[in-house]
């Protein structure tokens, strides 16, 4: 990495926004505030001495290609993405740098892959949708957890959270993508993303999570990023997430936004992501574990950032983490923030 290199940051005042412009810092990057909000980005500003900022709106390409003058990437934090990354994208490639961002949002991301493919690609630009808790950490596990395999008949990624409370940011791309995809639930089977209708609740069943967590019960179709990010590039015809349910129940309820705990603004929330992938009689698992899905979302955007910068890629044009990446060296680059067991290997369960 180049010393002082400068990381435009598109909704730099917002919960994920703000671990980002810290991280960003903390790693020698000169970040660069961005957004709408002329009076959040001068609070934001003054609250970093020596910080420039930028007025810039999705509804007006010229404030952002001023925006993005200068710059050498840009992150976007801004949700709801189906707004903004659009907008965000094409500012980028007009200015030829990398655009990263932190969608979890299904369809935002499945518009990245399908509009800007070939243009991306064609202008030699990276591009890197959901490149944080959710759609890129377990992308990067379901990569490392294949390992030599260039197929396997299954993944299955499960959430163990402690807890969920959801920032405003969340609870704004939910509806959107509800709305979106007028209230069906979305899975990726058979080789393809999936849209369909059921009234019923969510399943509920039994994921024996490695300890300290242990069993719990998770939802399963809780469907997330993972069903964009992993076969845009993995050979897997069935891509399943789940959520602990007790996590779920918080997330429903919506009472309360993360609350601090530590210096580094962190919330008490811990989390396990167990990825479990099968390929005939043969399973291999990952679990990685850490403190806070939207603090954890600022390390992985930045380290992502930082081998992007510095040319240690796999490809440019549109690509998930796992795809650009070399996904065992990412982890261990942030294994002070997600700690990462070793791959393992056994015999998968045969049914009865």
């Amino acid at each position: 990495m180049i010393s002082g290199q400068t990381v435009a940051v598109f909704g730099a005042y917002g919960h994920t926004g703000r671990f980002v412009l810290a991280e960003l810092r903390d790693r020698g990057f000169v970040p660069l505030p961005l957004g709408r909000d002329a009076g959040k980005l001068q609070a934001l500003a003054a609250s970093h001495p020596g910080l420039d900022h930028r007025v810039a709106s999705v509804d007006d390409p010229a404030s952002l290609d001023a925006a993005l003058k200068g710059a050498d990437a840009v992150i976007n934090c801004a949700g709801p993405f189906a707004s903004t990354a659009g907008p965000v994208i094409e500012a980028a490639l007009r200015a030829g740098i990398p655009y990263l961002d932190v969608a979890a949002e299904i369809e935002a991301n499945l518009d990245t892959f399908t509009r800007y493919a070939e243009r991306a690609l064609g202008a030699g630009v990276a591009v890197v949708p959901a490149m944080a808790f959710f759609g890129g950490l377990g992308d990067l596990l379901v990569t490392t957890a294949m390992g030599d395999w260039t197929a396997a008949d299954e993944a299955h990624v499960a959430y163990g959270l402690s807890s969920w409370h959801p920032t405003a940011g969340t609870l704004a791309s939910g509806t959107v993508s509800r709305q979106r995809r007028d209230g069906r639930r979305v899975r990726y089977t058979g080789g393809r993303l999936e849209y369909y209708s059921d009234e019923s609740d969510l399943p509920a069943v039994n994921w024996d999570f490695p300890a300290p967590l242990g069993p719990r019960t998770v939802l399963g179709g809780f469907t997330m990023a993972e069903v964009v990010t992993v076969p845009s590039h993995l050979s897997i015809p069935e891509v399943r997430t789940y959520l602990t349910a007790d996590a779920a129940h918080d997330l429903a309820a919506a009472d309360t936004p993360p609350t601090a705990v530590d210096e580094r603004g962190r919330s008490a929330q811990t989390f396990t992501v167990d990825v479990v992938v099968r390929s005939g009689r043969t399973r291999r698992r990952v679990v990685a574990s850490g403190q806070d899905i939207y603090a954890v979302s600022a390390p992985l955007a930045v380290e992502a950032v930082r081998r992007v910068l510095d040319g240690r890629t796999r490809t440019s044009g549109v690509a998930s983490a796992g795809r650009i990446f070399d996904a065992p060296d990412f982890l261990r680059a942030v294994s002070a923030y997600v700690s990462v067991e070793p791959p393992r290997e056994s015999p998968a369960p045969q049914p009865a």
